[in-house]
């Protein structure tokens, strides 16, 4: 989630999609007009049919791809946002490579209720009016309750992920299919009560209440405390999932659920990685510091205090301030004017106190939302919309300048080779240092 902050040395959107949980500027006050969490844009223009049927980008693994929702209730953790219900619900999908996908379907990307949440709340931040687009009808290439492919000894490694702060954990597809092709099994995880909108079995849907919490911290003067809460909620969230995870591994599926034939006993909860886009990697670097089951992590644009924008003097997290002693990859978009998380004084603290491996790698040419599935759909739009809804200005300011399959497949390439080498015993040679294959990936240390 993100909104259009002016700084001196960001453009709008890089500066508030690159914060902690993003969501700051989109409550504070500007001296110029706004998009803000929950507001369309305007100048929906002559269509009146949404589009329909965008197109993600197929895996590039050898695995065919299943997916199973799991619905996890964790009732000794009180519910953080809300009175009713008392406990905290999350929902998570599993992304898995699959040994047979006949006759199965395709699952979609978001469920309707998560769809319509999406497009009140999240697609004015891509300069997108309300009712333009169909999200329910984008397809992943993911097969529902596919049987599980037979997996290694031992079983398929296991990553966590999270997205970024009031984005659905569907917004991020492609990589997490991407992986799953590759051997991995991915499961994505949403923040009820921060995402957007979490769609739960039987329909209910959970919208989030962090506009009118971030509203009052502008104005009490809270705001590092909520961002403090935000990112504890999420990482303690991904400690719930992980002892879910063991449940299911020993045999005990959550209630309610039914589970595709092999999925239990492929999982290998002793190689666990974790990655998230920006309040996601925030979030990554905290699950990890706290759970030491998580054994490797990413932090794709995430900074790491708690600020709304990259603050010096801000209160590190306790992964910048302390570090960790496993492997951390920091991937960076860049702003309009070429800077990167680099030189923000959180990520330079992460990067002197990491104790393990850590590199701190820039993609050339992208901006925030490139680490998301905008990447491949925003230039579809554009294309489908024409340049009065949607012009290139605003697909630049989204996505940037660098081509979307390339962008797409850069993501792909540096995640995969990072968990395979740190999980698989890989050694890929393009993390130590810039590649004349990769020349867009620049190291920063």
């Amino acid at each position: 989630m993100s909104s259009r902050t002016l700084t001196p040395r960001h453009s709008r959107r890089w500066a508030a999609r690159a914060a902690a949980v993003g969501l700051v500027a989109a409550m504070a006050a500007t001296a110029v007009p706004a998009v803000s969490f929950g507001a369309p844009a305007a100048g929906g223009g002559p269509h009146s049919t949404p589009v329909r049927g965008l197109t993600l980008p197929k895996p590039t693994g050898p695995h065919q791809v299943g997916i199973v929702d799991l619905h996890l209730v964790d009732a000794a953790r009180p519910n953080p946002w809300t009175a009713s219900p008392a406990y905290r619900e999350l929902m998570a999908s599993v992304y898995y490579p699959a040994r047979d996908t006949a006759g199965r379907t395709r699952a979609a990307q978001f469920p309707a209720g998560t769809a319509a949440a999406f497009d009140q709340l999240n697609a004015g931040e891509l300069g997108l009016p309300s009712g333009l687009v169909d999200w329910a009808s984008t397809r992943t290439w993911a097969y529902r309750e596919a049987p599980a492919a037979t997996a290694p000894r031992g079983g398929f490694p296991v990553l966590l992920f999270s997205p970024g702060a009031g984005d659905p954990r569907g917004w991020d597809s492609t990589v997490a299919e991407d992986l799953a092709s590759r051997g991995f099994v991915v499961v994505t995880i949403d923040p009820t009560y921060d995402a957007s909108g979490v769609e739960f079995p039987g329909g209910r849907v959970e919208t989030s209440v962090l506009p009118q919490l971030f509203a009052q911290a502008q104005q009490d003067g809270t705001v590092g405390d909520l961002l403090r809460k935000v990112v504890s909620v999420r990482a303690d969230d991904a400690t719930s999932v992980l002892d879910a995870l063991g449940r299911i591994a020993a045999g005990h599926a959550p209630a309610g659920a039914a589970l595709p034939a092999g999925l239990a006993g492929s999982l290998d909860l002793g190689r666990v990685g974790m990655y998230g886009q920006s309040a996601g990697g925030s979030t990554a670097a905290q699950a990890m510091y706290q759970d030491r089951r998580i054994k490797a992590g990413i932090d794709l644009d995430g900074i790491l205090e708690y600020a709304g924008e990259p603050t010096p003097g801000a209160p590190l997290m306790s992964s910048a301030a302390n570090g960790i002693d496993r492997p951390f990859l920091l991937m960076g978009s860049q702003s309009a004017d070429g800077e990167s998380l680099a030189s923000d004084p959180s990520w330079r603290a992460f990067y002197d106190h990491e104790r393990g491996w850590v590199r701190d790698v820039t993609m050339a040419g992208s901006r925030h939302v490139s680490y998301t599935d905008a990447e491949s759909l925003v230039p579809q739009l554009a294309r489908a919309l024409g340049p009065t809804v949607l012009p290139p200005s605003t697909v630049t300011d989204d996505v940037g300048t660098i081509r979307p399959a390339r962008a797409v497949s850069l993501e792909e390439t540096y995640v995969a080779a990072f968990f395979d080498r740190w999980l698989r015993g890989g050694h890929d040679p393009i993390l130590d240092g810039t590649s004349p294959t990769y020349p867009e990936m620049l190291f920063q240390h």
